[in-house]
């Protein structure tokens, strides 16, 4: 066992730069990313959140990945996760077939620094906003030294401002004298000058208007034409994703339940959450929206009971996640080649029997995730953590009664504080015991 752990940590140092070329698949691609079984955790203990569970997909070269949910799945925290800003718990991320989480050489980190850009969600705080838009596009070929001269870096500086849309001049500017359109033009030239392989895209146009969201999305597809870049598109807006995606996964509270092409996902959309996610699409005539029944998802319509679900290929590059019993199912209904309908239309008489169902269904919306099971003034102040510190005894006999009526922050405050000041009664009796026994000798 020791030999073969030498062996596997001697393979991962030699690992110290990447290859010229990823790994190739059944179909001859290459994989340019692959997310292997990886679990992110944020916090200790207790209070530790498993963010995302056994996540898995492959990114290839030259195409357009996009990870859609709503927000708190986890797209975000994969995404942070492929540039090594967030560790893995468990699993592996591979870069070119190269293990590029956990701990490696130095020299292959600044690889995938440079290989691999992120464009954020937000314009205006992913910018330094002391800096000159010169400085900001110019910071990455400063530290990895990717020009001649100074004329080299200053060509390379002003023909990709002047591709993202942008003039020359506006790089004696200040990213405040932009607006948010201009600001997401900076960073996508900031990433795109380093001549990436791959680029996350975090929601890039989810705080741009309408018409700016398309001038965007055109500079990226444009960039992907011209220098085989590879994009993990970061979303949650399903009616974009479809127009830029080669293939979709679709991931729910840090779980991927369905991965497959673009056209094949919307066709036939398995997974009970993909399909609610695909009626919520809104539809540009006021008419049919009004009309348009949601199909909401609810998780308890799974029974899994010890069995855990997993992520199985069901053919057709489409994969699905569920119990044995609903693969099978899933590949019944894909086996039956009909196109599922994701949208349903009501007539006037339906619509007013759909609101009226759904008027019966509010009163029921109790049970343990339900928000008002949670009192308002659960506050958890650090006042608790003083109060039981002080008075150890009492806080506990409170911090039981708090914790039957919900008062779940203010009762972990109590517990904490009690135990602090019960440890330092301890320490000062255990102290006291030992001067008497000193005196005594």
């Amino acid at each position: 066992m020791a030999k073969k752990k030498l062996a596997k940590n001697e393979v991962a140092q030699t690992q110290s730069h990447l290859p010229a070329h990823g790994p190739l698949d059944k179909d001859g691609r290459e994989i340019l990313l692959q997310v292997k079984n990886v679990d992110i955790t944020f916090g200790k203990g207790e209070n530790a959140v498993r963010a995302v569970k056994n996540a898995s997909f492959d990114i290839h070269k030259g195409e357009t990945f996009s990870l859609v949910g709503e927000s708190g799945s986890g797209k975000t925290t994969v995404g942070r996760a492929v540039i090594r800003v967030n560790p893995c718990a468990n699993g592996e991320i591979l870069y070119k077939g190269v293990r590029i989480s956990g701990k490696i050489p130095r020299s292959l980190d600044r690889e995938v620094i440079r290989n691999v850009q992120m464009v954020f969600q937000d314009p205006a705080a992913s910018l330094n906003e002391r800096a000159t838009v010169d400085y900001i596009i110019s910071e990455g070929l400063y530290n990895f030294h990717l020009y001649e001269n100074e004329a080299d870096r200053v060509h390379k500086v002003e023909t990709m401002i002047e591709e993202v849309g942008l003039l020359p001049e506006h790089l004696t500017r200040y990213p405040h004298e932009f607006s948010g359109g201009q600001r997401q033009r900076i960073g996508l030239a900031r990433a795109m000058v380093m001549e990436p392989e791959l680029v996350i895209a975090d929601e890039p146009i989810s705080a741009l208007d309408v018409s700016i969201r398309a001038q965007v999305l055109n500079l990226m597809k444009k960039f992907q034409k011209e220098r085989q870049v590879s994009y993990l598109f970061i979303a949650h807006d399903l009616s974009i994703v479809r127009f830029v995606s080669d293939r979709i996964g679709v991931i729910y509270k840090g779980d991927i339940v369905e991965i497959a092409d673009t056209d094949e996902l919307f066709d036939f959309p398995l997974h009970p959450y993909t399909h609610s996610l695909i009626s919520a699409i809104p539809i540009p005539d006021p008419q049919l929206e009004k009309h348009k029944a949601l199909f909401t998802y609810d998780p308890s319509m799974h029974n899994y009971g010890d069995e855990v679900p997993e992520l199985v290929d069901i053919g057709h590059n489409h994969f699905v996640r569920g119990s044995k019993k609903e693969i099978e199912e899933y590949k019944a209904i894909r086996a039956r080649n009909e196109r599922m309908k994701s949208i349903t239309i009501l007539s006037d008489e339906e619509l007013a029997a759909y609101e009226e169902k759904k008027r019966n269904e509010e009163p029921k919306l109790t049970g343990s995730n339900f928000i008002l099971d949670t009192p308002v003034h659960d506050s958890g102040s650090k006042w608790f953590s003083f109060l039981g510190f002080i008075l150890p005894i009492p806080a506990l006999i409170a911090a039981a009664i708090l914790k039957r009526k919900k008062y779940f922050r203010t009762y972990k405050k109590l517990r904490k504080g009690a135990f602090a000041g019960l440890a330092l009664l301890g320490i000062i009796i255990l102290i006291y015991a030992l001067l008497i026994l000193i005196a005594s000798l």
